[in-house]
């Protein structure tokens, strides 16, 4: 007992004393030391997702930058979401024909054809970093040919959103929901009527997120009731529409398993970036939970992961598991901040890191990615 005891009080101690970095130390700062606070650094130097991060929080009002930033209580479940992909190590293959790994980009999203496996997620209030509001997430997610879910609480209304579309764009329209049909119809109705493609149904908000650092700054949550969510609600909303309703906030392989016997069609695994519940696991965690005791889950209905994505391996270790899609929140609304240029360009910095990542790792088509790939054992002295 006691030679087990003094290794895991040692690791313990390890890990709660090792400083926590929002962004890596890649250099930035140091590249940029003479740019004023008050400027962006230039769109071209830039050179991964991060960098959009640093850059909004040199530029913008503490309170914009806070509102997207925050996470809840003392923010262990945001460090978590970005830290656990490190757990995970890589086995790259080598001597692998990869040659073709861009050509394997493209895939379908309920059907859709869409150029990358990757989305835009839903994120509340784009005009805390654009003038604009959501117009660059809209352009720029048309220009890269992906997914946009635009957030029920976006700076700009469903129609004005709608108004920037491209043609023949696909969006899937996030929402809360409750038991007020009335509402929930001409939700619905205003939905369709901008050619959604799907209802993305938040499910992980039941309640208010405990959110301290956004307290401070007066910057919480855009939805703050006690909401009645349950699988009846599910079962007769799906009645009131036509269009397929994602589930978004599964975080157990129960509720995933539900899912499928409720004729759920895609299910979203996330913990809200963090913002709900301090403690709750990342949704990397929880899509190892589901491949470890449920594996069919992935071929019953799509899985779609969001949280703490930053990097191609991020999303290749993702797809590992056999998740259809990922999706990125803060990334993109940072990017947002250089409006349509700017989300455009962290389109193709992903796009890039995600073929050559997964080249890298020996993997030849991303539609065929063996889960062996990844050693899906913990190392807990890491990240």
């Amino acid at each position: 007992m006691r030679s087990t005891f003094l290794p895991l009080c040692v690791l313990g101690g390890a890990l709660a004393a090792r400083p926590f970095q929002n962004e890596p130390n890649t250099g930035f700062d140091t590249f940029f030391a003479s740019l004023p606070a008050t400027e962006l650094p230039p769109l071209e130097n830039l050179v991964g997702l991060p960098d959009f991060d640093q850059a909004a929080r040199r530029f913008l009002p503490a309170e914009n930058y806070t509102y997207y930033r925050n996470g809840a209580a003392g923010e262990w479940s945001y460090r978590n979401n970005l830290e656990s992909f490190n757990r995970y190590a890589l086995r790259p293959r080598t001597m692998v024909d990869i040659t073709g790994i861009e050509s394997t980009l493209p895939t379908t999203i309920l059907g859709h054809n869409v150029s990358a496996p990757f989305f835009i997620s839903p994120c509340a209030r784009g005009g805390y970093g654009s003038a604009n509001g959501e117009q660059g997430l809209v352009e720029g997610a048309a220009a890269g040919d992906i997914l946009y879910m635009p957030a029920l609480y976006a700076s700009l209304t469903i129609e004005e959103i709608t108004a920037f579309k491209k043609e023949g764009q696909v969006t899937f329209q996030q929402v809360y929901l409750d038991a007020n049909d009335t509402a929930t119809q001409a939700l619905f109705e205003r939905a369709k009527a901008a050619d959604s493609k799907a209802i993305v149904f938040t499910i992980d908000s039941a309640a208010d997120g405990n959110r301290h650092r956004a307290a401070r700054y007066g910057v919480g949550s855009a939805d703050s009731a006690y909401s009645l969510i349950t699988w009846d609600l599910y079962d007769h909303l799906a009645t009131l529409t036509d269009l397929p309703i994602v589930l978004k906030g599964i975080q157990t392989v129960e509720d995933a398993q539900l899912a499928v016997t409720h004729g759920v069609p895609a299910i979203y695994l996330s913990n809200h970036g963090g913002r709900q519940i301090d403690g709750a696991r990342s949704p990397l965690e929880v899509a190892v939970e589901i491949y470890q005791k449920a594996p069919e889950v992935f071929t019953q209905l799509e899985v779609y992961v969001d949280g703490g994505v930053r990097y191609g391996a991020d999303v290749v270790k993702l797809l590992a598991l056999g998740v259809k899609a990922v999706g990125l929140g803060r990334p993109f609304m940072f990017a947002n901040v250089y409006g349509t240029p700017g989300v455009t360009r962290a389109i193709e910095m992903l796009k890039h890191e995600i073929a050559i990542d997964a080249a890298n790792a020996g993997i030849g088509d991303l539609k065929n990615i063996d889960p062996s790939v990844v050693d899906w054992t913990p190392n807990w002295l890491v990240g």
